[in-house]
């Protein structure tokens, strides 16, 4: 597979008049087409500053990232750029401009210049896609949560990207709209192909993801499987990360002497494993 995102050793720091902080000290990575990437870490880890970075909202002051080949410092290249990787924030009411759903869904491909009729046809078939056409007619303040991120997530979609990079996008939802969202995102990965990375603090929500990446002081400091990264508890617990409760429990049961793996992930891999017992 091809890469979508190459990250080459980027540094930004941020800059005010009292002083300077690092967000990003010499970070690298890849993305390849098709995959579905988890980032983690916690407040101030630059998870989020990378994500703005990806998207050419901040710009590397060292280092440069390639989008689908295109450098996100080449001006001429930048509507392209957001164009092949969109984006979905955390607050889905900083996204939503218009008053009716699938008018707002249709705000994207109309600034594009996209004709009339694709642009119907664009708005009906991402309203489908998040489980959000019968609710086309709505006004998104009458929404809930989880309905809002969808409709900010149909937006997205319906501008034809070939990645979309989802800043926190669950963090202000309960439980409910979470598993909506999450939902949705895996759905888009595995049916539609689209290439997810999916920047969060959740770590049920990066156990369904291909490859996590862990980040700490603008750096990367674990990277794999999710079953490879979340088996390093006491590294991750000492930089302020949990892991899946599911990964502590099967942890301590070891350690009380049960004979079961130390590296279970979800409820129902528990369950088949005590049932073997």
């Amino acid at each position: 597979m091809d890469n979508i995102v190459k990250v080459n050793n980027i540094s930004f720091e941020y800059i005010t008049d009292e002083a300077m902080f690092k967000a990003i000290d010499d970070l690298s990575l890849e993305v390849k087409k098709g995959e579905f990437v988890a980032i983690i870490g916690h407040n101030g880890s630059g998870k989020s500053t990378l994500s703005k970075n990806l998207n050419a909202i901040l710009m590397p002051g060292k280092g440069n990232i390639l989008i689908d080949g295109m450098d996100t410092k080449d001006d001429d290249k930048l509507w392209d750029i957001r164009q092949t990787a969109g984006m979905v924030f955390q607050n889905p009411d900083n996204q939503i401009v218009a008053t009716i759903v699938e008018e707002d869904v249709a705000f994207g491909p109309e600034n594009l210049g996209i004709p009339s009729e694709e642009i119907r046809a664009r708005v009906e078939e991402s309203l489908k896609s998040v489980g959000m056409y019968e609710l086309r007619d709505r006004q998104p303040h009458l929404l809930s949560g989880g309905q809002k991120q969808r409709v900010a997530i149909a937006g997205i979609i319906a501008m034809k990207p070939k990645c979309i990079i989802f800043d926190e996008a669950t963090a202000m939802l309960d439980p409910s709209g979470r598993k909506e969202v999450m939902k949705t995102i895996k759905r888009l990965n595995k049916e539609e192909d689209i290439t997810t990375l999916h920047i969060t603090h959740f770590m049920e929500e990066a156990v369904e993801a291909d490859r996590v990446i862990v980040m700490e002081k603008g750096k990367k400091i674990l990277e794999g499987t999710p079953r490879e990264v979340f088996a390093n508890i006491e590294l991750l617990k000492e930089i302020g990360l949990d892991v899946p409760y599911m990964t502590e429990l099967s942890s301590e049961l070891k350690k009380e002497g049960l004979d079961i793996d130390s590296d279970i992930l979800s409820v129902d891999e528990m369950v088949i494993k005590l049932c073997q017992l």
